[in-house]
């Protein structure tokens, strides 16, 4: 089993696979007579195909043990997915570039507190992944009809590793 370690979640990093949504940019401004401050177009939705539409959810995820045995990813052909975690906890976000074969190789990443991403459409990644308790997160997606989801399962699972200090 390949043994790959998560490291910390940087749009610089992650650029390749998708966004990062947190208050860390320069897209903000004050609104509501100064009352608020707001994190203007952190994320670009997606919604293609019969009946789309952009809809919004909320998960409840149970964390998993680790190192995380990676046997499975799953894409979605026809809409983005955002994943905005309500607590400030750390969580797992597994991407893996497209090959002709099906997904390449996992990048594993730990999310700072409060840090949430947006997958765009056809990007392979696992499941919604906890770590240490449960979580819950608002999850931007699309709905309508047709199949929005491809699952792959890897011959030989990949071994995930949090970070030393996890």
């Amino acid at each position: 089993m390949k043994r790959i370690v998560a490291r910390p979640l940087t749009r610089e990093n992650f650029a390749d696979f998708g966004e990062v949504i947190d208050t860390n940019c320069d897209t903000h401004y004050p609104i509501n007579a100064g009352k608020c401050e707001r994190f203007h177009a952190l994320a670009h939705c997606e919604a293609t195909g019969p009946d789309a539409c952009v809809i919004i959810n909320i998960f409840k995820g149970t964390p998993y043990d680790f190192p995380l045995k990676l046997s499975m990813v799953e894409r979605h052909p026809l809409g983005s997915q955002a994943f905005i975690p309500l607590s400030p906890r750390p969580y797992l976000v597994v991407v893996c570039p497209d090959t002709d074969d099906g997904p390449g190789e996992p990048h594993a990443f730990v999310t700072a507190p409060g840090q949430g991403v947006n997958y765009p459409r056809n990007l392979w990644h696992a499941v919604l992944t906890p770590i240490g308790e449960n979580q819950d997160f608002i999850v931007v997606d699309r709905g309508g009809s047709g199949s929005n989801l491809e699952e792959f399962h890897f011959s030989h699972p990949y071994e995930i590793s949090l970070p030393e200090g996890f």
